[in-house]
C-alpha cells in the first residue's frame, strides 16, 4: 500500500465534530471530515458534489506539536431585517475555539494511482485550502508526498515535523507523539465519533458516525533533548485533560 502525508500546520486550527449553536468547539487533533473537505477543495470539488469515494479512504493523524488551546469571540446582527424604529437586531455572542501553533501529520492509506491525484491536487490546489475553517490557511507546503508501506508503520517512521523552536523548548531525547486512526475490527480500545462526511451541502449537511482508535503512542528524537522521558510523564495531556481546559475557558 501507500501513503499520502500531509503536513497540517498554521497559526490557528479548528477541527469542530460536534459544535452547535453559539459554541464551536474544537477536537485536539484535525478530524477526518475537515481532511476529507480539504482535498475536495484542492481537486474542486463543488460543496454539493459527491464525496463518498474520498469517505472511504483509510485515515490517520499524529500530534507532533500540541499547540495551545484558545477562543474568540464573534458578534453578528440581522441588518437584514431591522426593527421597526430602524436599529438592527443583535445576535447572541458565539464563542470559537482554535489550537493556536500546532502541528500535525496526517496519513492517508490508498491505492498508489489514487494517491498520485490526490497529491497533485493538493500541491496545486483548485480552491484554497484551510484548517477545519476558513479563517485558518495553512503554513508552508502541505504536502509531504508519498510514503510506501502501511499507515501504522509510515506514521512510525516519519520524522518528527513540529517547529524547531518547539523541539528546542521541548525536553528530553525522547518525545512521545500521539497518534489516532481509524479503527480496524482487532482494536479493542476504540472511540466512536460523528466525523464522515455525508454531504458538505451548506443546505443540509449531514455526518455519519466513524470509529476510531487511540495507538500506542509514536516515540521520536529530539535533536535539541538532553535526558529520556517517560511517555506518560506529567506534561503530556490526555483527552479529558484537554476537555477539563475548555471547560475552564
Amino acid at each position: 500500500m501507500t501513503v499520502l502525508l500531509l503536513r497540517l500546520a498554521g497559526p490557528l486550527q479548528s477541527w469542530g465534530d460536534s459544535s452547535r449553536f453559539v459554541q464551536r468547539n474544537t477536537r485536539q487533533e484535525p478530524t477526518k471530515s475537515g481532511v476529507i473537505g480539504l482535498i475536495a477543495a484542492a481537486q474542486g470539488r463543488h460543496r454539493v458534489d459527491p464525496i463518498e469515494d474520498l469517505a472511504q479512504l483509510y485515515y490517520g493523524v499524529r500530534t507532533d506539536q500540541r499547540g495551545q488551546l484558545v477562543r474568540d469571540f464573534q458578534t453578528a446582527q440581522q441588518w437584514q431585517t431591522p426593527k421597526k424604529d430602524g436599529s438592527v437586531l443583535s445576535l447572541p455572542l458565539s464563542y470559537r475555539y482554535y489550537l493556536a501553533d500546532a502541528v500535525f501529520v496526517a496519513g492517508i492509506e490508498a491505492d498508489s494511482a489514487l494517491l498520485q491525484g490526490i497529491n497533485e491536487a493538493i500541491m496545486s490546489p483548485a480552491f484554497p485550502l484551510y484548517l477545519g475553517r476558513r479563517s485558518c490557511p495553512p503554513a508552508g507546503l502541505v504536502s509531504l508526498g508519498l510514503r510506501d508501506g502501511e499507515l501504522n508503520e509510515v506514521m512510525r517512521a516519519e520524522e518528527w515535523r513540529a517547529s524547531e523552536t518547539h523541539k528546542r523548548r521541548t525536553k528530553g531525547k525522547e518525545v512521545a507523539l500521539e497518534f489516532v486512526r481509524d479503527a480496524v475490527a482487532s482494536d479493542e480500545l476504540t472511540e466512536t465519533v460523528r466525523d464522515i462526511p455525508l454531504s458538505f451541502n451548506p443546505e443540509r449537511r449531514e455526518y455519519g458516525w466513524r470509529t476510531v482508535t487511540r495507538e500506542s503512542r509514536v516515540i521520536v528524537q529530539n535533536p535539541y533533548g538532553s535526558e529520556a522521558v517517560n511517555p506518560s510523564a506529567p506534561g503530556t495531556v490526555d483527552e479529558q485533560g484537554f476537555m477539563r481546559l475548555v471547560e475552564e475557558f
